[in-house]
């Protein structure tokens, strides 16, 4: 019975009202721990989404993938429970409990029945608050990371993301895989893991969101039990910095008969006044769809890829604008030659009318798409806290959208486009270029 209720919860995902109509409340707990709910009592189920600031940039000097390692320990046992008995116990409960970690989060997603919810939230607290870091389970989550980072190491995909973010912020937590490396990685104790998890996990980086069978006094007494214990404060925040890039090449050789390629300079703040039009900007330039200029010009017309787009990496601690392609190594030079010419008509003020109306048209409608389910709607609220937006930001977004005029599009493309600036890493034999200074 609690394996059907399951899937009918999962299968009724989309049954949420419109997300103009969400009704988002923030919680306060008798404990003092904050979260944003919607309630929707339709199934008895819950979506918790949990994030915890700091990310795998809180790596220590020479520790790089300790909190990756850390966060994929969760759930191999907690208290008295074995990793085997953690899994059989979750199981049992037909709940869902995952562990992430990027660059600016850990990030905990759980999805539990309303009648388990007790026991649910007990298993997933003693994941949190009483890991148990068995040697066992050590070796195995090292040897599977290893693994990846042993693959990744051969995808030229990976390897130009890699280069680029070095390139642009060298000995920053950001300008390495979070995974960290062969050696790093293999050189990790226990003690390093323990560490980790000290300086991530903390209730002073918290943000909380949860979608469905809840009530708001339900909700509140449930954080306090589950992350009441947890501690005060974790490790101290690391600096704010700025890319480092410059314009030019960077060739990174690989035996294939295309070369990837990842390309940016400097981007813009998601609490700049300007964030909006830049990222309407963004759409007319590389944003999603064919439409765009680059894929109109690099794609449609010359047929030198068969995809490409740019993208605002708005991140805690810096912020870079990007894109990415690939192309046959005898057509790539000319591939960059007209990125760079795009770039420069831009920010010299060539975007229309129509390409700024069918940006709007197309990112206004694609954002109601996103709010498909509980799980993606928890994940939204507790994304929207991490950001610093407003909790009425679901119902106002697309009006920023809609009220970014051309004036302004031609305004912030002068201000942050940067021409001369790119950086282009290409992974691969690319015919006519080479790395330049």
């Amino acid at each position: 019975m609690i394996r059907r209720i399951l899937f009918l919860a999962l299968f009724w995902l989309s049954a949420l009202p419109a997300f103009a109509a969400l009704d988002i409340r923030e919680v306060v707990s008798p404990g003092g721990i904050r979260a944003w709910l919607v309630e929707a009592h339709d199934i008895p189920f819950t979506a918790l989404e949990i994030r915890f600031k700091g990310g795998t940039s809180l790596d220590l000097p020479g520790k790089r993938g300790a909190t990756v390692l850390m966060t994929s320990l969760l759930e191999e046992g907690a208290a008295d429970l074995d990793a085997q008995a953690f899994a059989t116990r979750r199981e049992a409960l037909a709940a869902s409990l995952s562990f992430d970690a990027h660059e600016d989060a850990v990030e905990v997603s759980a999805r539990f029945l309303t009648e388990n919810r007790g026991e649910a939230a007990a298993l997933l607290k003693s994941a949190l608050t009483e890991p148990r870091f068995d040697g066992e389970a050590i070796e195995r989550v090292r040897a599977q990371i290893l693994s990846i980072i042993q693959s990744n190491g051969k995808d030229p995909d990976h390897i130009a993301g890699d280069r680029f973010r070095a390139l642009a912020f060298g000995d920053h937590p950001y300008g390495s895989s979070d995974m960290g490396t062969l050696d790093s990685v293999g050189g990790l104790g226990r003690d390093d893991i323990v560490a980790a998890w000290s300086n991530a996990i903390a209730r002073d980086r918290l943000f909380v969101g949860a979608v469905g069978d809840i009530s708001a006094d339900e909700l509140g007494l449930l954080l306090d039990e589950l992350l009441g214990a947890l501690p005060a404060q974790g490790a101290a925040m690391p600096a704010v910095t700025r890319p480092a890039l410059t314009g030019g090449v960077t060739v990174v050789p690989f035996d294939s008969p295309q070369s990837v390629v990842v390309f940016g300079h400097e981007g813009i703040a998601r609490d700049d006044r300007d964030f909006f039009t830049a990222f309407v900007l963004n759409q007319i330039l590389g944003g999603s769809g064919f439409s765009s200029r680059l894929m109109d010009e690099v794609r449609e017309k010359r047929g030198l890829t068969y995809g490409i787009s740019s993208f605002l990496v708005t991140r805690d601690l810096a912020n870079t604008w990007q894109g990415g392609f690939a192309s046959a190594n005898e057509k790539v030079a000319e591939a960059v030659r007209v990125i760079v010419d795009q770039w420069r008509a831009a920010a010299g003020g060539g975007i229309t009318d129509a390409q700024l109306d069918a940006a709007k048209t197309y990112l206004t409608g694609a954002y109601p798409l996103r709010f498909d389910g509980n799980s993606r709607i928890a994940s939204i609220l507790a994304g929207m806290q991490t950001d610093g937006l407003p909790i009425d930001y679901v119902v106002n977004r697309n009006s920023y959208i809609e009220a970014v005029t051309i004036d302004d599009v031609r305004r912030v493309a002068g201000r942050l486009m940067q021409p001369d600036n790119p950086r282009f890493v290409l992974v691969g034999h690319p015919d006519g270029l080479s790395t330049t200074d």
